[in-house]
């Protein structure tokens, strides 16, 4: 009976972590990995790392989410790096998410520090959303937020 309780808490923490990857898709994130953690650290269930063009784009992606969270009730333990746009950290407990500017996302290389971490498969039309962002972005170079 705990392992089912267990299934279900993680069931929710990655449909948690699919709404915020969500809504940081609708402000252009880029690069996005969802790793699942739960069976190697007590941290957190789940880390989401996506990335944003610049600081203000880091900036638009970590609002969006955090009125996202608001919106549905998430309770968020704490936000990191917001004035700066440089690497934003949103910790709602089960599920951190982590918004990097390209630069800051290779510097602390946190997919190489937590490659032990399975990477979750997304679903198509996730996948979908992520290939049109990209898309976007190869068509536009002007883009800034």
């Amino acid at each position: 009976m705990k392992k089912t309780s267990k299934n279900l808490t993680i069931a929710h923490s990655r449909e948690k972590a699919q709404r915020f990857l969500n809504a940081a898709l609708s402000k252009k994130a880029t690069r996005p990995i969802l790793l699942r953690l739960n069976q190697l650290t007590a941290i957190a269930d789940y880390f989401l790392i996506v990335s944003g063009r610049s600081a203000r784009h880091v900036t638009a992606i970590a609002d969006g989410i955090i009125a996202d969270a608001r919106t549905d009730g998430a309770r968020i333990y704490s936000v990191e790096g917001l004035t700066q746009g440089n690497w934003v950290l949103l910790d709602f407990g089960e599920v951190v998410v982590h918004i990097f500017q390209d630069s800051a996302r290779e510097f602390y290389d946190l997919e190489g520090l937590w490659r032990d971490a399975p990477k979750e498969e997304l679903p198509p039309e996730i996948l979908k959303e992520i290939q049109a962002v990209e898309d976007s972005f190869l068509d536009d170079d002007s883009f800034d937020f």
